[in-house]
């Protein structure tokens, strides 16, 4: 399957520790299935007057769930997943046996949320509550450098920025 990586830079030969560590599903190289995601991720405004791209690969998904591998996914925003995403934003060890997450982005109207509810100003079932009306996202965080090297293979890159038509 097709996955994207937006970036300010060409990433044909991704690493598993170069990303920060403290993010949703923790330290890894982060993808999507959904092409505009990835788009957006590039353009955000943080890289205005940056070169901005749009990495493809191909994932072999298929060979990564065939046992060999510890795969998460979270197919809605539920108990597990707002603690998950909490430990790893925290720094919590709890959950780094998993090579492979997938599943829901917190974007900033999440983390708002997470944050209410983390610091103790909303119950759980108001968090879930206000998560169930994102909009469909996706993001895959691979955490295992073997998987990297094996199973996701550059495709090529986009450039997105102002300077070049999409």
């Amino acid at each position: 399957m097709n996955v994207y990586h937006g970036s300010t830079e060409i990433v044909d030969k991704p690493l598993v520790n170069k990303g920060r560590k403290y993010l949703d599903f923790g330290q890894g190289f982060y993808v999507t299935n959904l092409r505009e995601q990835a788009i957006d991720w590039a353009t955000r405004p943080i890289n205005t007057g940056r070169l901005q791209y749009l990495n493809i690969y191909d994932f072999d998904l298929v060979a990564i769930k065939g046992g060999q591998y510890r795969c998460a996914r979270f197919d809605t925003y539920n108990d597990y997943w707002l603690d998950f995403v909490i430990a790893n934003r925290h720094g919590d060890l709890i959950y780094e046996s998993y090579d492979v997450v997938e599943g829901g982005i917190a974007n900033d109207r999440i983390f708002n949320t997470i944050e209410l509810y983390d610091a103790g100003l909303i119950t759980r079932e108001e968090a879930l509550a206000r998560l169930k009306y994102e909009k469909p996202n996706n993001q895959i965080c691979i955490r295992n450098q073997e998987i990297l090297d094996n199973h996701l293979h550059f495709i090529k890159s986009e450039r997105l920025d102002d300077n070049e038509p999409r």
